[in-house]
């Protein structure tokens, strides 16, 4: 076994040593084929040979050759089988992971959605409760699978992506580890062979394996292990809490239908990130947008966008008052906040001036606040 894998394996076994809820390892990767599941696996090896109690709760090999040896040998936990539209799927068996109750589980692609009839709708899901058993955890997904990374990456990838893992899940992990690997090579591994099958590799050099779409993905992949590094940090460095008090809370400003509410909770979600604090997404019902006198599409929207701030790990709340700004500014001023964050109005100028628009409203009356207005149209040009 390779020395790095074992010093990997000794790395995460002092956390686990010192664990009482279970432990969170993640490896992310920018795209499928640089090595996560063949990862973890070496540590999984590295971690039995040190007398670990370690069982594979989910893997996906792909069919990969080299992944495949590396299963060998190492117990795995039953998969649950499940007959969905005439096809049995195989899911983790979370039941049966919680009753094996190893010291470590190991377990891929976090972001999969679980088959209708399961405890928990996604497998991270899954994972949280192991760790609430006390179980630890080394786990891996794609970086485009990131829940506030959603909307930048279908715009760059041009495709879709449909699964995705809360900042709030990525957020709890006590070791995060970057799989990279040089978009050159990785087009090699893929020309090879040893990513996909060969009638799926020419599909995939014309789609998601373009070279400007690999290298945004690294870029942000890079990225995001680097503020999470640097999150880790500060729960542990009073020099890094003081900057990140003197920055002050996130305040992310709600309507009750924005047209680019994603925009707004990723931005914040975000910004909240790279300080290390707190966040709050804030929503004033004024008494024209009282429940009774807001339409059903309406309500869904405003419910549907407070529970991916949620899901973001935003702490949400709800104001009311007659007044937006003065509503806002108040729950600012006594929340510690120093950032806002507020999408801008659609409205002509001249109407914002005329009706004093809530934006406009802020950057005239915030006094002591920095205020970010948000540019959708910028926004969707970012790399």
């Amino acid at each position: 076994m390779p020395e790095d894998a074992a010093k990997r394996a000794e790395d995460f076994l002092t956390l686990v040593q010192r664990a009482e809820r279970g432990k969170l390892k993640l490896y992310i990767g920018f795209a499928a084929g640089v090595g996560k599941t063949f990862r973890m696996l070496e540590e999984a090896h590295a971690l039995r040979k040190r007398g670990v109690d370690v069982v594979l709760g989910y893997i996906e090999t792909h069919g990969r050759v080299d992944t495949q040896a590396l299963v060998q040998d190492i117990e795995q936990v039953p998969r649950r089988k499940i007959e969905y539209r005439n096809v049995v799927v195989e899911e983790m068996d979370l039941e049966g992971v919680l009753k094996r109750k190893p010291k470590i589980a190991v377990v891929d692609e976090l972001a999969h959605t679980n088959m209708p009839g399961s405890k928990h709708k996604k497998r991270y899901q899954d994972v949280l409760e192991l760790l609430d058993a006390g179980i630890n955890v080394i786990g891996a997904f794609n970086i485009q699978h990131l829940e506030s990374l959603n909307d930048l990456v279908s715009r760059a990838a041009g495709t879709p992506v449909r699964e995705t893992v809360p900042d709030s899940f990525l957020k709890q992990a006590d070791q995060v580890v970057n799989l990279d690997l040089a978009v050159e090579d990785l087009v090699d591994r893929l020309k090879a062979g040893k990513i996909y099958p060969p009638e799926k590799i020419e599909w995939a050099l014309e789609h998601f394996f373009q070279g400007q779409n690999l290298s945004t993905l690294r870029e942000l992949s890079l990225r995001e292990v680097a503020e999470s590094l640097e999150r880790n940090a500060a729960k542990q460095t009073p020099a890094v809490q003081a900057r990140a008090a003197v920055g002050g809370r996130v305040m992310v400003c709600l309507a009750s239908h924005p047209p680019h509410a994603a925009t707004l909770l990723s931005r914040g979600s975000r910004m909240a990130g790279r300080l290390s604090t707190d966040w709050f997404v804030v929503y004033v019902e004024t008494p024209n947008e009282a429940p009774d006198r807001i339409d059903a599409g309406i309500q869904r929207h405003l419910h549907a966008n407070i529970e991916k701030a949620r899901e973001l790990g935003a702490e949400v709340v709800k104001l009311q008052g007659s007044d937006p700004v003065a509503c806002l500014l108040d729950f600012a001023r006594s929340h510690g906040v120093g950032q806002i964050i507020i999408g801008r109005s659609h409205q002509p100028w001249w109407m914002q001036v005329l009706a004093r628009s809530v934006p406009l409203r802020l950057v005239r009356e915030a006094d002591g606040f920095d205020v970010h207005i948000v540019s959708f149209s910028e926004e969707d040009e970012r790399p």
